[in-house]
């Protein structure tokens, strides 16, 4: 496949990348600190959704795997998906207010919306990763490429949300932010194309893919590992507006190299800078990845990510905050590509034990075990910000001062939890047996199976 076709195929991680980012980092702090929802309240609603994913995405994936259309299995549903999930997205940052009731009742059922098709897209561009590209190095090459503009998506849902808002308002960032992701979608269509050359006559019944699916000890140790990796993303993104406001308590006019910067800017270059840093890193956590393995390097980068994780504990302004996140970009870029990497080579396994291509059904898996993270972050900010005595400003207000024990409460929620989990995903890893002499076994047996097709 042609250059320009991996690259605008690989676009399809912006969109990916933004809306989730500028999704998981603002929703709840819009919904809990500007309209003073309670946190318990959303953070129910949070786990609900949670756990609503746990069934959403494996469905999603069912269904991706089964479709037949002309235009394949999963192009059509990111050709026609794209635009209502744009508008969806706007939505999100709409809320009706004067009743908590009504309010909390429009963020479920809003939530749930937008993510149930998000999933859908999103798992159908993804499937379509290991069906084109079989290759170990050209899966590293396009991993490369879809990371780096996944490390585009994260600076703007991260980094931009705060000054849009600043400037344009909730509904202006959402409707920005909603219009990349719709283009990058469709940009991704240019270079994608789908094989069905190796499909079955018959598909697997839902049940039976599931339990295929979930019966791989590979895939087992994998979603266990890939959890924690998620969990660590989730909390941090969704703990920084209130660590940048109450912890490190940036304010307008602090100096930046000799500039005053307002408080927006300064937390943008808390979530946008180590991402920026990350971008040289890509080559340097693919060329790891060609020489040990994608599983030794995800454990690599999980224990670069630790001094970084140290320094965010311990930060006490935006210097030392700044240099802390700055650090996490040594581990940052290996841990946001290794994953697809084991699980492509997870699908080609499959392909050996059950004779069918079943991409979607394990990305749909994989996403459902992940967005249980949503329901663990939920939990976390249900429990730990009511027992640290965070309060949010009284109405009319933009700040209040936190006691003592929410500003620790938001230190352990930002750094410790996410260590805690770095350990688990280390150790997953160890335990995961697709690798070395007998991942090349599968690639030699898929190539021939292939072949005599």
């Amino acid at each position: 496949m042609k250059t320009w076709r991996k690259i605008a195929y690989s676009a399809g991680s912006l969109g990916t990348a933004v809306s989730y980012q500028a999704f998981a980092n603002r929703i709840q702090y819009l919904y809990i600190d500007v309209l003073g929802i309670q946190a318990s309240i959303i953070g129910v609603v949070w786990s609900l959704y949670g756990i609503w994913n746990a069934i959403n995405d494996p469905l999603m994936g069912q269904l991706s795997d089964r479709t037949r259309t002309r235009w394949g299995r999963r192009i059509p549903f990111i050709m026609f998906g794209s635009i209502p999930l744009g508008i969806l997205f706007v939505l999100l940052w709409t809320p009706p207010t004067g009743s908590v009731t009504l309010t909390v009742a429009y963020f479920a059922l809003i939530v749930f919306a937008f993510d149930t098709l998000w999933s859908l897209i999103v798992i159908a561009w993804t499937a379509l990763f290991p069906e084109m590209y079989s290759d170990l190095r050209e899966r590293a090459a396009v991993s490369g490429w879809r990371q780096a503009f996944s490390v585009i998506g994260l600076i703007f849902g991260l980094a931009l949300p705060p000054v849009l808002i600043e400037n344009f308002g909730w509904v202006g960032m959402g409707a920005i932010v909603a219009f990349i992701t719709v283009a990058s979608f469709l940009i991704s269509l240019l270079g994608s194309r789908e094989d069905t050359r190796h499909l079955p006559e018959k598909d697997m019944s839902f049940w039976d893919a599931m339990k295929a699916t979930l019966a791989n000890k590979s895939f087992d140790y994998f979603l266990i590992a890939n959890l924690a990796k998620e969990l660590i993303f989730l909390l941090m993104v969704a703990v920084m507006p209130f660590y940048a406001k109450y912890v490190v308590k940036l304010t307008d006019g602090t100096e930046v190299l000799g500039t005053p910067m307002d408080a927006a800017t300064q937390e943008s270059l808390l979530l946008g800078v180590p991402f920026l840093l990350s971008v040289p890193m890509l080559v340097v956590w693919t060329a790891i990845a060609r020489r040990v393995g994608s599983r030794r390097a995800w454990q690599y980068a999980s224990i670069a990510f630790m001094p970084g994780l140290f320094l965010v504990l311990i930060a006490q302004d935006f210097h030392g905050a700044i240099l802390a996140t700055s650090v996490l970009a040594l581990g940052l870029p290996g841990l946001l590509m290794m994953s697809d990497l084991l699980i492509a080579d997870i699908v080609d396994e499959d392909e050996l034990r059950t004779g069918h291509r079943r991409e979607g059904a394990y990305f749909g898996v994989n996403g459902a075990v992940i967005r249980l993270a949503f329901a663990l972050q939920g939990i976390l900010f249900t429990f730990i910000l009511p027992l640290t005595g965070y309060t949010p400003p009284p109405e009319g207000q933009t700040y209040i001062e936190q006691p003592v024990s929410a500003i620790t409460g938001f230190r352990v929620l930002i750094a410790v939890v996410p260590f805690l989990a770095l350990l688990v995903t280390i150790g997953m890893l160890e335990l995961y047996p697709l690798h070395g002499e007998r991942l090349a076994e599968v690639k030699r047996a898929v190539a021939e199976k292939h072949r005599s097709e």
